[in-house]
């Protein structure tokens, strides 16, 4: 999970990045991250686009967005700009993340290991089932979610997971919002509502399975010479 704030200048305003360059950056960052492992030192937009699976003169603009860190006939300092990247998207900081729900998804969201590497500390798990309150998950200790509110002042959390089934989402939105967070993940199967200044993203697992299974129907629906036939 990679937390996507809006850059922002100097004086504290907003950077007007569009959200697809946005939802592009950690792409990029994996890139970068990928090329530096191979012991790359500089690379040219061409090389970091075919990297991404961008086009590169989307990648050069997505990249002015942030400043100008490219140098004509020399390309891109892999160093630095990941560092310069990964600063936009807030992971030279760790960002506590509590998860709500500890069931099947909940556990395994806490068990992934790819967060820390990313700035993300998954600090409390909270449940409404008292049968998981008390129990231990990747070492760390079930809560009540009527702690939930003292649980994110305490830490200062201003992330949140919700992984409850989707009758219970909005419920769990409400109460986040209620003791502070800003930002949510949804992974439950449904909307949730929350007010003006809390940012929401949402992850439906089944719905990117459907749109495979779409694919993979167009694929099986054409004849021997490559051309579609009825379904």
């Amino acid at each position: 999970m990679t937390i996507l704030r809006s850059p922002r200048l100097a004086d504290g305003t907003a950077r007007g990045i569009p959200d697809a360059t946005v939802a592009r950056l950690p792409v990029y960052l994996r890139a970068l991250n990928a090329l530096a492992e191979q012991g790359v030192l500089s690379c040219a937009s061409g090389e970091l686009a075919e990297q991404a699976g961008v086009n590169p003169a989307k990648l050069r603009k997505d990249l002015s967005y942030l400043g100008s860190y490219g140098t004509r006939g020399v390309g891109y300092d892999v160093e630095y700009l990941r560092y310069q990247i990964a600063r936009e998207m807030g992971q030279t900081q760790d960002w506590d993340v509590v998860i709500v729900g500890v069931g099947n998804l909940g556990s395994a969201l806490s068990a992934y290991q790819g967060f820390s590497t990313r700035g993300i500390r998954v600090a409390a798990l909270v449940d409404a089932d008292p049968a998981r309150v008390g129990a231990e998950v990747s070492g760390i200790v079930v809560s009540p979610v009527d702690q939930l509110g003292a649980i994110v002042a305490e830490r200062r959390i201003s992330i949140g997971v919700i992984a409850t089934p989707g009758a219970a989402a909005q419920e769990v939105a409400d109460r986040l919002v209620a003791a502070g967070i800003t930002s949510i993940l949804n992974f439950a199967p449904a909307l949730v509502q929350v007010p003006e200044g809390v940012d929401v993203r949402k992850v439906d697992l089944s719905i990117e399975l459907q749109i495979l299974a779409y694919h993979e129907q167009r694929k099986t629906s054409r004849d021997a010479t490559g051309k579609e036939v009825g379904v």
